[in-house]
C-alpha cells in the first residue's frame, strides 16, 4: 500500500496521541516513520483521495496536532509515496537540508496575503490622479458619451492606468509587510488577485504583522485584502529536487 506523507519532523519528536486519524474514510491511523535524525508523519494512503473539505481538514489537523510537540515541515495535501521505504530513503538522502529547515522554521508560521482592487474605488483613484483622464471623461460626458473612437481611447487609457496602479499596489503590499516578516515567498499568479504573497512570521510576533496588515488596509482603501493564517509554513519548506513524495495535483490546504 502507498504511503501518505503529512510532514517531516525531528526523529526525537514525540509520538502523536494514540488514535490520531488522518485522511481517508475511515481515517487512516497516523504514525511516525523514523529514519536516523528525522521522522515523517505518515499513514496508509487511501485510494481515490480527493481534495474535499473533510480531507483537507484532516491533513491540516494532523499538522496542527503534531505542531504542538515541535517543529514540523508541512507537506502539501496529496503527497503520496509508493511505500515507507521510499519515504525513509528520501529522509536519509536529504537529511541535512531538512535539519536546516527544521531549525530555520522552528517557532514560525505562515501568513498568506492576497489583494485585489475594489473596482469603483480604484477607478476613482486613477481618475483623481490623472487630469487628462478626468478631462476626457468630462468631455465625453458633455458630448453625450462621445464617439466610438473617443470611448475606445478613453477605455484603453483607463485600463492602462488601472494596470499601472495594480503594479504599484503589488509592490506596496510586499514592501509594507516585509519588515514585519522573516522571509517572503511570492506565490503563483492567480486569476482575480493582483498580489499573492506568503510571509514567514515569528509565532510570538504575529500581532506586529497583523497590525501592519491593518495599517496597509487603512492606507489603501481601494484594496481588498484577504489574509489567511497562521498556517504551517508550506511556502518555506523548500523541499529541493528530491521530494519525499509525489503530489497528486490536489490543492494545498492553505487554499
Amino acid at each position: 500500500m502507498s504511503t501518505y506523507v503529512y510532514g517531516i519532523t525531528a526523529g526525537s519528536h514525540p509520538a502523536l496521541p494514540k488514535g490520531t486519524g488522518g485522511v481517508g474514510d475511515p481515517p487512516r491511523p497516523v504514525r511516525l516513520l523514523k529514519q536516523g535524525e528525522l521522522a515523517a508523519l505518515v499513514s496508509d494512503a487511501p485510494e481515490g483521495l480527493r481534495p474535499k473539505r473533510k480531507e483537507l481538514l484532516a491533513h491540516s489537523n494532523v499538522l496542527a496536532e503534531a505542531g504542538e510537540g515541535g517543529c514540523v515541515l508541512p507537506m502539501r495535501f496529496g503527497s503520496v509515496a509508493p511505500d515507507d521505504d521510499t519515504v525513509a530513503g528520501v529522509l536519509a538522502e536529504r537529511v541535512e537540508h531538512y535539519k536546516e529547515r527544521l531549525t530555520a522554521l522552528d517557532g514560525k508560521v505562515e501568513y498568506n496575503v492576497k489583494a485585489s482592487h475594489a473596482e469603483e474605488a480604484v477607478l476613482h483613484r486613477v481618475l483623481a490622479g490623472n487630469p487628462e483622464l478626468r478631462a476626457m471623461t468630462e468631455a465625453n460626458r458633455q458630448a453625450g458619451g462621445g464617439s466610438y473612437e473617443q470611448r475606445l481611447q478613453l477605455g484603453e487609457m483607463v485600463a492602462a492606468a488601472v494596470k499601472a496602479q495594480e503594479a504599484e499596489d503589488a509592490t506596496d503590499v510586499q514592501h509594507t509587510l516585509q519588515p514585519a516578516a522573516d522571509a517572503v515567498s511570492v506565490g503563483p499568479d492567480s486569476s482575480g488577485w493582483l498580489v499573492n504573497v506568503s510571509f514567514l512570521v515569528d509565532r510570538d510576533g504575529a500581532e506586529t504583522f497583523l497590525t501592519a496588515v491593518e495599517q496597509l488596509r487603512s492606507g489603501h482603501p481601494h484594496l481588498e485584502l484577504r489574509v489567511n493564517g497562521p498556517l504551517p509554513p508550506y511556502s518555506f519548506v523548500e523541499p529541493g529536487p528530491a521530494e519525499p513524495a509525489t503530489t497528486s495535483g490536489a490543492e494545498s490546504v492553505r487554499e
